[in-house]
């Protein structure tokens, strides 16, 4: 069944995705958010797509949710309110009884895209070339690496809502700005410059809008070139590392560099090296 939400393009071995609903500058539906989870599952299972890159059709990277559906979910929870009684402040110390009531959330949720980037075991890059706000920033950070173009702009823009950063941004953003900067976006959702998220670590590197998406794809190019499988291990061992000590992160690279030795790619990395030739790696 073809897309209506996404636009894919397989480019030597790179998978690029674009958003495309332009009457929504891209905004993240559960329709778009069930086309790209599709489309990550079989892009991980497929041998021949080496990396992803994810943008959206101009002027938007991603606009955040769609808010079609919000004046639905408020009578809801308004109509459940009135069957339940009125609902308590929520202080920090009630959270844990909350959690233990909570409703399940869609397979489709436009957070659960943000997750299953972060979870994909090949490199991914978000070419940023518009408005990232809201989860549409959150989409940005799921991916591995930001490139963003000079009219980019960022947003943690939940709190103009009267909502909260639940796609995963509130993990994110502190291990990549610090705490204080990522409160001060969270509480005030202001925007930043593509110049802006640069300095302050956001992205990257930041280019000129006309040539964002060559420099992008550049990029992903050359990652699609390398070894796969070294990119998927120093991802996993990056992620882990996060939550470890030095002596914890340095075995579990031990065992991983262990079998990595056993990896075609590495036989014929170093039969490169003896030949003076260019390595053809093939992700095995």
């Amino acid at each position: 069944m073809a897309n209506e939400f996404i636009k894919t393009e397989l480019i030597d071995g790179v998978l690029k995705i674009t958003m495309h609903d332009p009457a929504t500058r891209n905004a993240l539906g559960p329709e778009m958010a069930r086309e790209i989870i599709d489309t990550l599952d079989n892009f991980e299972q497929d041998n021949s797509c080496r990396v992803l890159l994810l943008t959206g059709t101009d002027p938007s990277f991603c606009s955040g949710a769609n808010v079609k559906g919000f004046r639905q979910r408020i009578e809801d929870r308004e109509q459940k309110t009135a069957t339940e009684g009125e609902q308590e402040d929520l202080p920090w110390g009630k959270m844990e009884k909350v959690l233990s009531k909570r409703e399940l959330q869609s397979p489709y949720a436009a957070p659960k895209v943000v997750l299953r980037l972060h979870e994909l075991q090949k490199p991914s890059i978000a070419a940023v070339n518009g408005h990232a706000m809201g989860v549409g920033m959150g989409l940005s950070l799921g991916c591995d690496i930001r490139i963003a173009g000079k009219k980019a702009q960022f947003s943690e823009a939940f709190v103009l809502r009267g909502l909260i950063p639940a796609d995963g941004s509130c993990w994110q953003l502190p291990r990549l700005i610090g705490l204080s900067n990522t409160l001060m976006l969270q509480y005030t959702g202001d925007r930043l410059s593509g110049e802006e998220a640069y300095r302050m670590g956001l992205v990257s590197q930041v280019v000129e809008d006309d040539v964002l998406m060559s420099e992008a794809m550049g990029l992903a190019s050359k990652l699609a070139s390398g070894p796969t499988q070294s990119h998927a291990m120093i991802k996993y061992l990056v992620h882990k590392s996060m939550d470890m000590d030095l002596g914890e992160s340095m075995d579990l690279a031990h065992v991983a560099q262990e079998h990595m030795r056993t990896t075609q790619d590495h036989k014929e990395a170093v039969q490169a090296f003896i030949d003076k030739r260019p390595p053809n790696f093939i992700g095995k």
